[in-house]
Protein backbone atom coordinates (compact mmCIF):
# COMPACT_ATOMS: atom_id res chain seq x y z
CA UNK A 1 0.00 0.00 0.00
CA UNK A 2 1.21 3.51 -0.88
CA UNK A 3 1.08 6.21 1.78
CA UNK A 4 0.10 9.59 0.30
CA UNK A 5 0.41 12.88 2.15
CA UNK A 6 -1.29 16.02 0.88
CA UNK A 7 0.50 18.78 2.77
CA UNK A 8 -1.14 21.99 4.02
CA UNK A 9 1.27 24.93 3.85
CA UNK A 10 0.90 28.08 5.89
CA UNK A 11 -0.37 31.11 4.01
CA UNK A 12 -3.00 31.56 1.33
CA UNK A 13 -3.66 28.12 -0.16
CA UNK A 14 -5.95 27.10 -3.01
CA UNK A 15 -8.52 24.88 -1.28
CA UNK A 16 -9.71 23.17 -4.45
CA UNK A 17 -6.26 21.70 -5.11
CA UNK A 18 -6.43 19.98 -1.70
CA UNK A 19 -10.02 18.76 -1.87
CA UNK A 20 -9.84 17.90 -5.58
CA UNK A 21 -6.69 15.85 -5.12
CA UNK A 22 -8.14 14.02 -2.14
CA UNK A 23 -11.41 13.30 -3.90
CA UNK A 24 -9.89 11.93 -7.12
CA UNK A 25 -7.34 9.72 -5.36
CA UNK A 26 -10.01 8.43 -2.96
CA UNK A 27 -12.37 7.65 -5.85
CA UNK A 28 -9.57 5.84 -7.71
CA UNK A 29 -8.81 3.74 -4.63
CA UNK A 30 -12.50 2.90 -4.10
CA UNK A 31 -12.87 1.86 -7.76
CA UNK A 32 -9.71 -0.23 -7.50
CA UNK A 33 -11.13 -2.07 -4.50
CA UNK A 34 -14.51 -2.52 -6.18
CA UNK A 35 -12.70 -4.49 -8.89
CA UNK A 36 -11.58 -6.94 -6.21
CA UNK A 37 -8.14 -5.52 -5.46
CA UNK A 38 -6.70 -4.65 -2.06
CA UNK A 39 -6.60 -0.99 -1.10
CA UNK A 40 -3.77 0.74 -2.98
CA UNK A 41 -3.58 4.04 -1.08
CA UNK A 42 -3.80 5.47 2.39
CA UNK A 43 -4.35 9.21 1.97
CA UNK A 44 -3.76 11.85 4.64
CA UNK A 45 -3.96 15.64 4.72
CA UNK A 46 -1.26 16.91 7.09
CA UNK A 47 0.66 20.01 8.03
CA UNK A 48 2.44 21.96 10.73
CA UNK A 49 -0.65 24.08 11.37
CA UNK A 50 -3.63 22.91 13.45
CA UNK A 51 -6.12 24.80 11.36
CA UNK A 52 -5.88 26.84 8.18
CA UNK A 53 -8.69 29.29 7.45
CA UNK A 54 -9.15 30.31 3.84
CA UNK A 55 -11.25 32.63 1.69
CA UNK A 56 -12.14 35.06 4.44
CA UNK A 57 -12.86 32.30 6.93
CA UNK A 58 -15.60 30.66 4.87
CA UNK A 59 -13.53 27.46 4.65
CA UNK A 60 -10.99 25.82 6.92
CA UNK A 61 -8.79 22.73 6.86
CA UNK A 62 -7.85 20.80 10.00
CA UNK A 63 -4.87 18.71 8.95
CA UNK A 64 -3.19 15.92 10.86
CA UNK A 65 -0.04 16.83 12.75
CA UNK A 66 2.64 16.11 10.17
CA UNK A 67 4.98 14.87 12.92
CA UNK A 68 2.73 11.81 13.17
CA UNK A 69 3.82 10.79 9.66
CA UNK A 70 7.17 9.05 9.97
CA UNK A 71 7.43 8.02 6.33
CA UNK A 72 5.36 8.56 3.21
CA UNK A 73 5.61 7.37 -0.38
CA UNK A 74 4.11 10.34 -2.18
CA UNK A 75 3.87 13.97 -1.05
CA UNK A 76 1.55 16.37 -2.87
CA UNK A 77 2.03 20.13 -2.47
CA UNK A 78 -1.16 22.07 -3.26
CA UNK A 79 -1.40 25.34 -5.11
CA UNK A 80 -0.56 28.49 -3.14
CA UNK A 81 -1.25 32.15 -3.83
CA UNK A 82 2.31 33.34 -4.18
CA UNK A 83 3.59 36.30 -2.21
CA UNK A 84 7.11 37.25 -1.13
CA UNK A 85 6.59 35.87 2.39
CA UNK A 86 5.27 32.42 1.52
CA UNK A 87 8.67 30.70 1.52
CA UNK A 88 9.70 32.22 4.84
CA UNK A 89 6.35 31.16 6.34
CA UNK A 90 7.03 27.54 5.38
CA UNK A 91 10.72 26.97 6.17
CA UNK A 92 9.92 24.02 8.46
CA UNK A 93 7.68 22.40 5.83
CA UNK A 94 10.31 22.97 3.14
CA UNK A 95 12.91 21.18 5.28
CA UNK A 96 10.45 18.33 5.87
CA UNK A 97 9.83 18.00 2.12
CA UNK A 98 13.55 17.77 1.46
CA UNK A 99 13.99 15.08 4.12
CA UNK A 100 11.07 13.04 2.78
CA UNK A 101 12.51 13.03 -0.74
CA UNK A 102 15.92 11.98 0.57
CA UNK A 103 14.17 9.16 2.44
CA UNK A 104 12.66 7.83 -0.79
CA UNK A 105 9.36 9.69 -1.16
CA UNK A 106 8.21 11.08 -4.49
CA UNK A 107 6.93 14.66 -4.58
CA UNK A 108 4.32 16.33 -6.78
CA UNK A 109 3.64 20.07 -6.78
CA UNK A 110 0.42 21.63 -7.97
CA UNK A 111 0.57 24.95 -9.85
CA UNK A 112 2.42 27.59 -7.78
CA UNK A 113 3.15 25.01 -5.08
CA UNK A 114 6.30 24.70 -7.18
CA UNK A 115 7.71 27.67 -5.25
CA UNK A 116 7.84 25.58 -2.08
CA UNK A 117 9.26 22.61 -3.96
CA UNK A 118 11.95 24.75 -5.62
CA UNK A 119 12.85 26.26 -2.23
CA UNK A 120 13.98 22.78 -1.11
CA UNK A 121 16.77 22.89 -3.71
CA UNK A 122 15.51 19.64 -5.25
CA UNK A 123 14.70 21.32 -8.56
CA UNK A 124 18.18 22.77 -9.16
CA UNK A 125 19.17 21.88 -12.74
CA UNK A 126 15.85 20.09 -13.29
CA UNK A 127 12.75 20.90 -15.29
CA UNK A 128 9.64 22.33 -13.71
CA UNK A 129 6.31 23.91 -14.62
CA UNK A 130 4.03 26.30 -12.76
CA UNK A 131 1.32 28.84 -13.50
CA UNK A 132 2.29 31.17 -16.36
CA UNK A 133 1.11 34.14 -14.29
CA UNK A 134 3.97 33.75 -11.78
CA UNK A 135 6.66 32.98 -14.35
CA UNK A 136 8.67 36.17 -13.78
CA UNK A 137 8.77 35.75 -9.99
CA UNK A 138 9.74 32.09 -10.28
CA UNK A 139 12.58 32.77 -12.72
CA UNK A 140 13.87 35.58 -10.50
CA UNK A 141 13.91 33.42 -7.36
CA UNK A 142 15.10 30.18 -8.94
CA UNK A 143 17.33 31.00 -11.95
CA UNK A 144 18.94 27.54 -11.92
CA UNK A 145 15.65 25.70 -12.41
CA UNK A 146 14.74 24.84 -16.00
CA UNK A 147 11.24 26.36 -16.05
CA UNK A 148 9.18 25.05 -18.96
CA UNK A 149 6.10 27.19 -18.65
CA UNK A 150 4.22 25.62 -21.56
CA UNK A 151 4.39 22.10 -20.12
CA UNK A 152 1.31 20.78 -18.37
CA UNK A 153 3.30 18.14 -16.47
CA UNK A 154 7.03 17.63 -15.93
CA UNK A 155 8.67 14.46 -14.60
CA UNK A 156 12.14 14.40 -13.01
CA UNK A 157 13.39 11.44 -10.95
CA UNK A 158 10.39 11.07 -8.69
CA UNK A 159 9.46 14.76 -8.83
CA UNK A 160 6.33 15.88 -10.67
CA UNK A 161 5.15 19.43 -11.34
CA UNK A 162 2.27 20.87 -13.30
CA UNK A 163 0.99 24.10 -14.81
CA UNK A 164 -1.60 26.49 -13.50
CA UNK A 165 -5.10 26.57 -12.12
CA UNK A 166 -7.28 23.51 -12.50
CA UNK A 167 -4.73 21.75 -14.68
CA UNK A 168 -3.81 19.99 -11.41
CA UNK A 169 -6.65 17.62 -12.33
CA UNK A 170 -4.50 16.32 -15.20
CA UNK A 171 -1.57 15.81 -12.84
CA UNK A 172 -3.70 13.77 -10.44
CA UNK A 173 -5.09 11.66 -13.30
CA UNK A 174 -1.47 11.07 -14.36
CA UNK A 175 -0.61 9.93 -10.82
CA UNK A 176 -3.65 7.65 -10.78
CA UNK A 177 -2.39 5.96 -13.93
CA UNK A 178 1.10 5.66 -12.47
CA UNK A 179 0.06 4.17 -9.11
CA UNK A 180 -3.03 2.22 -10.22
CA UNK A 181 -3.37 1.57 -13.96
CA UNK A 182 -4.63 3.08 -17.21
CA UNK A 183 -8.23 1.79 -16.92
CA UNK A 184 -8.57 3.36 -13.46
CA UNK A 185 -7.24 6.66 -14.80
CA UNK A 186 -9.73 6.53 -17.68
CA UNK A 187 -12.54 5.77 -15.23
CA UNK A 188 -11.63 8.80 -13.11
CA UNK A 189 -11.29 11.03 -16.18
CA UNK A 190 -14.83 10.07 -17.17
CA UNK A 191 -16.30 10.45 -13.68
CA UNK A 192 -14.71 13.89 -13.17
CA UNK A 193 -14.88 14.81 -16.89
CA UNK A 194 -11.18 15.59 -17.26
CA UNK A 195 -9.48 15.60 -20.66
CA UNK A 196 -6.95 12.83 -20.07
CA UNK A 197 -4.90 13.60 -23.19
CA UNK A 198 -4.32 17.31 -22.54
CA UNK A 199 -0.57 17.97 -22.46
CA UNK A 200 0.00 21.74 -22.69
CA UNK A 201 -1.13 24.93 -20.99
CA UNK A 202 0.01 27.06 -23.94
CA UNK A 203 -3.50 27.83 -25.24
CA UNK A 204 -4.33 29.43 -21.88
CA UNK A 205 -1.17 31.52 -21.57
CA UNK A 206 -1.68 35.30 -21.59
CA UNK A 207 1.57 37.00 -22.56
CA UNK A 208 2.50 39.80 -20.16
CA UNK A 209 4.71 42.49 -21.67
CA UNK A 210 7.48 42.60 -19.08
CA UNK A 211 7.96 46.25 -18.15
CA UNK A 212 9.07 46.25 -14.54
CA UNK A 213 12.76 45.83 -15.38
CA UNK A 214 13.73 49.51 -15.07
CA UNK A 215 15.72 49.68 -18.34
CA UNK A 216 14.38 52.84 -20.02
CA UNK A 217 15.99 52.09 -23.37
CA UNK A 218 14.33 48.67 -23.56
CA UNK A 219 11.00 50.16 -22.45
CA UNK A 220 11.21 52.52 -25.43
CA UNK A 221 11.96 49.57 -27.70
CA UNK A 222 8.97 47.64 -26.33
CA UNK A 223 6.66 50.60 -26.87
CA UNK A 224 7.92 50.98 -30.43
CA UNK A 225 7.32 47.29 -31.15
CA UNK A 226 3.80 47.36 -29.72
CA UNK A 227 2.85 50.52 -31.61
CA UNK A 228 4.15 49.25 -34.98
CA UNK A 229 2.99 45.65 -35.13
CA UNK A 230 1.72 45.91 -38.68
CA UNK A 231 5.06 47.27 -39.91
CA UNK A 232 8.20 45.37 -40.81
CA UNK A 233 10.54 46.12 -37.91
CA UNK A 234 14.31 46.13 -38.38
CA UNK A 235 16.00 45.66 -35.02
CA UNK A 236 19.23 46.90 -36.55
CA UNK A 237 17.49 50.20 -37.36
CA UNK A 238 15.73 50.28 -33.99
CA UNK A 239 19.03 49.85 -32.13
CA UNK A 240 20.49 52.70 -34.22
CA UNK A 241 17.51 54.96 -33.35
CA UNK A 242 18.12 54.22 -29.69
CA UNK A 243 21.83 55.07 -30.05
CA UNK A 244 23.18 51.66 -29.14
CA UNK A 245 24.84 48.76 -30.93
CA UNK A 246 22.75 45.81 -32.08
CA UNK A 247 24.79 43.48 -29.86
CA UNK A 248 24.24 45.64 -26.77
CA UNK A 249 20.57 46.06 -27.67
CA UNK A 250 20.03 42.30 -27.86
CA UNK A 251 21.92 41.69 -24.62
CA UNK A 252 19.91 44.27 -22.68
CA UNK A 253 16.62 43.16 -24.23
CA UNK A 254 17.12 39.54 -23.18
CA UNK A 255 18.21 40.56 -19.69
CA UNK A 256 15.18 42.83 -19.25
CA UNK A 257 12.41 40.69 -20.75
CA UNK A 258 13.67 37.11 -20.87
CA UNK A 259 13.02 37.07 -24.63
CA UNK A 260 15.09 37.97 -27.67
CA UNK A 261 13.68 40.94 -29.62
CA UNK A 262 12.35 38.56 -32.30
CA UNK A 263 10.68 36.30 -29.71
CA UNK A 264 9.13 39.32 -28.01
CA UNK A 265 7.79 40.65 -31.31
CA UNK A 266 6.30 37.25 -32.15
CA UNK A 267 4.65 36.90 -28.74
CA UNK A 268 3.12 40.38 -28.88
CA UNK A 269 1.81 39.73 -32.40
CA UNK A 270 0.30 36.41 -31.36
CA UNK A 271 -1.25 37.90 -28.21
CA UNK A 272 -2.99 40.57 -30.29
CA UNK A 273 -4.06 37.93 -32.81
CA UNK A 274 -5.49 35.77 -30.02
CA UNK A 275 -7.55 38.65 -28.64
CA UNK A 276 -8.89 39.52 -32.09
CA UNK A 277 -9.79 35.90 -32.81
CA UNK A 278 -11.54 35.62 -29.44
CA UNK A 279 -13.62 38.79 -29.69
CA UNK A 280 -14.14 39.78 -33.30
CA UNK A 281 -15.64 38.58 -36.53
CA UNK A 282 -12.50 39.05 -38.60
CA UNK A 283 -11.21 36.18 -40.67
CA UNK A 284 -7.89 34.56 -39.89
CA UNK A 285 -6.48 36.20 -43.04
CA UNK A 286 -7.56 39.66 -41.83
CA UNK A 287 -6.08 39.01 -38.39
CA UNK A 288 -2.83 37.84 -39.94
CA UNK A 289 -2.48 41.08 -41.94
CA UNK A 290 -3.45 43.19 -38.93
CA UNK A 291 -0.49 41.90 -36.91
CA UNK A 292 1.99 42.32 -39.75
CA UNK A 293 2.22 38.89 -41.38
CA UNK A 294 1.92 38.49 -45.15
CA UNK A 295 2.94 34.84 -45.27
CA UNK A 296 0.10 32.56 -44.16
CA UNK A 297 2.41 29.63 -43.48
CA UNK A 298 4.77 31.70 -41.30
CA UNK A 299 1.84 33.09 -39.30
CA UNK A 300 0.37 29.63 -38.69
CA UNK A 301 3.74 28.19 -37.66
CA UNK A 302 4.51 30.98 -35.17
CA UNK A 303 0.97 30.95 -33.78
CA UNK A 304 1.02 27.19 -33.21
CA UNK A 305 4.53 27.29 -31.73
CA UNK A 306 3.38 29.77 -29.08
CA UNK A 307 -0.18 28.60 -28.36
CA UNK A 308 -0.02 24.91 -29.23
CA UNK A 309 -3.02 25.38 -31.57
CA UNK A 310 -3.48 26.50 -35.14
CA UNK A 311 -5.27 29.87 -35.59
CA UNK A 312 -8.33 28.00 -36.88
CA UNK A 313 -8.41 25.64 -33.89
CA UNK A 314 -7.86 28.53 -31.48
CA UNK A 315 -10.75 30.48 -32.97
CA UNK A 316 -13.01 27.42 -32.81
CA UNK A 317 -12.20 26.93 -29.14
CA UNK A 318 -12.20 30.51 -27.82
CA UNK A 319 -14.19 32.76 -30.16
CA UNK A 320 -17.35 33.80 -28.29
CA UNK A 321 -19.57 33.48 -31.35
CA UNK A 322 -18.12 30.11 -32.34
CA UNK A 323 -18.58 28.84 -28.78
Amino acid sequence: MKHVTIVVPEGNVNLSSITGTYEILSRANAYWQKLGNKSMMEIHIAGFVKELKMDGGFFSVNPLNIHEIQKTDLVIIPSIYYNENIIEQNTVLISWLRDQYKSGAEIASVCSGAFLLAATGLLEGRTCSTHWNVEADFRRLFPNVDLQIDKLITIEKGIYTNGGGYSFLNLIIFLVEKFFDRPTAIYCSKIFQIDIERSSQSPFHIFRTQKTHGDELISKAQNYIEENLAEKISFEDLAFKLATSRRNFDRRFIKATGNTPVEYLQRVKVEVAKSTLEEGRKSIFEVMLEVGYSDDKAFREVFKKITGLSPLDYKARFNKEAV
